[in-house]
Parts: C-alpha cells; structure tokens; sequence
C-alpha cells in the first residue's frame, strides 16, 4: 500500500525570496508563474500542501510537482519547459511546395488567375496529387510562417525614366518655384484639366434620408452630354481661374490661356504655369501662342512625377465619381454660369443660389 506523501520542506535565501515577491508585485508577470511563486512563499512559511495548494489556485499534485523543481533547481525549475505540440500533419515536403507555388506566377502553372490565394492554392496541391485533402486555413498558416501573401500586390515603377542629373534639375525648379519668396511682378499657377464631366439626371426622384434608410438614387439616368474643365491653381493666394469647353483640344487650352491674358493684372509680367506632360500642352498652336505671350513661362513635371503639382494633390482634378449624380443639364455644371468656389480643403464645389452644395467634385 502507498503511504502518505512526505512533505518537501521549502526553503531560500534572502535574494530569491525578494526575486519571487517581484514576480508578485510585476503586473505584466504571467499568471501561471505568479501562482508558483506565490505557492513557494506560502510553503516556506510552512504552510500546507493543502491549504497552499487551495490559495494558490492549483491542485495538490500539480503544487508537490512544482515543489519538487524548486528543491532541485531553484528559481529555474519554476519555469514551464518546452512542449513538443501536435505532430505535424504536413511533411516539410509539402510546406516547400505551396511557398513554391506561392512565389511563382499562376498563368505559369497552366491556372488563368491573377495571382493565388488560399483555396486556389489547396485546389492545386490536390490536382498535382501533393495531398489528398487540405483546408486553405492550413495553407494560411504555412504562408504566415513564412510571410508570404501572394494574393496582395504592390504596384512599382520600372526604370524607363532616368532618375539622372536632368531629372534632379526639374525638380529642385519645381520645388524652388513653390518655395521662393515671389516678387510683386511673378505669379506661378498650376494648370489642369477634368475630362468628362457628365450631369446626370435621374429617371426617378431621389428619395431624401429617413431614420433607418439611407439616401436612395435612383440607379437609372439619361445622358446629357459631357464637359471639360481647364483650370489654373494660385499657388500662393489658392484661387482658382477655370472655364469649361465642350472639347479638349490646342484650340480649347489657347482659349484658356486667352482668359488667363485677360484676367491676371497686367503687373504681372512673369506668369509660371506648371502643367504635366499632355501632348495638348506641347502642341505647335501652344508653343505659337506662347512665343507671342513672352510673360509666360511653362514648366513640365518629371514623367510619372503628377504629384508635384498642388493642382493635383490638393484636389483640382477632382472625381467623376457620384459628384455629378444631382446635375440634370450641361449648363448646370458649366463655369461660370452657376457658382464655384474652392473651399479650404482644397476641393472645387459648386454652389446654387442659396449658398448650400449641392455637387461635390
């Protein structure tokens, strides 16, 4: 017959007493360790197992367990040892086969996708008779383990422009005509165009906000032809000088740059327009008009550089998306038959008689 468990007799010195009341004190120390910890101090002011066992939140056996760590090795014997998990269902073999597939195209594996993910992947493992059967969960969690998402993309630009001398020299001229102090005689504006602009009336009226129900448009409309905007951004007072053309052509934009003639002061007399590189903007008709108006400057971004006009990154070319969903006619959205103005973010709004928006661009 077995006989009653002898009790371990815990015992320490001064400094582990002190490092295991630190684990008590430390808010981020795990649970199961401050339990052991506290279950060491109990049993070396001579407690019993039991009662200790009871404070301490563990079971008689478990505590004996850990007491016995203790004894033999101290402060490192309170610590969990490394537990061998679940046996691998997967060989290695196949983990190495699905980052494989992972990292190459899928076109090139006979599969018209655009790129893979998780079920398609457990698709192809079982049409190539890798494994019988595998959930795409399991294919994540192999992926995760080795960072791996192939069905995000990043879109990056290839080396067809040269990031040369040349192309540090247009942009320190930008960047110098942003950030220079002007004279009372120069001026930069930043040109842009919106292409088609499309009023777009309802077949039905649009049924207003109700407690429960969104705003509701109507998902049919009539065509009501498009339009043009040409505008020019302020870079220093933030206003705006536009027209609309029913066209876009080198007769339209002069017809722009006419405006601007007649609109800015006649102070003026170095005007720098920045514009991107539209074969509009480089035409024989431009570059005629532009001899015969010496006081202004054109100044091109760098290929792919569009972000280094305030015209567009502060919202000039503003979106076709549902801006247009209340226009009914081409005159309501013409400029500057109706109101525009550009708000403080930077967005063209125009706005009815009333004062209140009525289309976001």
């Amino acid at each position: 017959m077995r006989g009653r468990h002898a009790a371990l007799m815990i015992q320490m010195n001064q400094q582990t007493r002190a490092t295991l009341q630190g684990w008590l004190h430390r808010q981020k120390t795990p649970l199961g360790r401050a339990k052991r910890a506290r279950a060491m101090l109990l049993l070396e002011q001579g407690h019993s197992y039991a009662h200790t066992a009871k404070w301490a939140g563990l079971t008689e056996r478990n505590l004996r367990k850990w007491a016995r760590r203790f004894h033999g090795c101290g402060l490192a014997g309170l610590d969990e040892k490394s537990r061998p998990g679940r046996t691998p269902v997967f060989s290695p073999e196949v983990a190495l086969y699905i980052v494989k597939l992972a990292c190459e195209r899928p076109d090139n594996r006979g599969r018209s996708l655009s790129q893979w993910d998780c079920p398609e992947l457990a698709r192809k493992l079982k049409a190539d008779g890798i494994v019988q059967t595998i959930s795409p969960e399991t294919v994540g969690r192999i992926l995760r383990s080795h960072k791996l998402k192939p069905w995000r993309h990043h879109l990056w630009l290839s080396a067809k422009v040269p990031r040369d001398d040349h192309f540090a020299h247009l942009v320190r001229i930008l960047v110098e005509l942003y950030t220079r102090p002007l004279t009372k005689q120069e001026m930069v504006l930043c040109v842009d165009e919106k292409t088609n602009l499309q009023p777009r009336p309802r077949l039905a009226p649009t049924l207003s906000t109700r407690p429960g129900s969104p705003t509701r448009l109507e998902h049919e409309y009539k065509r009501a032809g498009a339009l043009h905007l040409f505008a020019a951004f302020d870079t220093r007072t933030g206003k705006v000088y536009a027209q609309t053309e029913i066209r876009k052509r080198q007769v339209e934009f002069i017809a722009f740059l006419s405006q601007l003639e007649q609109e800015l002061p006649v102070a003026k007399t170095h005007v720098y327009l920045v514009m991107d590189n539209l074969k509009m903007h480089k035409g024989k008709q431009v570059r005629d008009w532009l001899v015969a108006h010496p006081r202004f400057v054109c100044h091109f971004v760098p290929v792919h550089c569009s972000w280094m006009r305030p015209s567009w990154s502060n919202g000039l070319a503003f979106s076709n998306g549902s801006g247009c969903a209340s226009a009914t006619s081409l005159p309501w959205i013409t400029w500057p038959s109706g109101s525009w103005l550009l708000w403080p973010n930077g967005m063209l709004r125009r706005i009815r008689s009333t004062g209140l928006p009525s289309l976001r661009l």
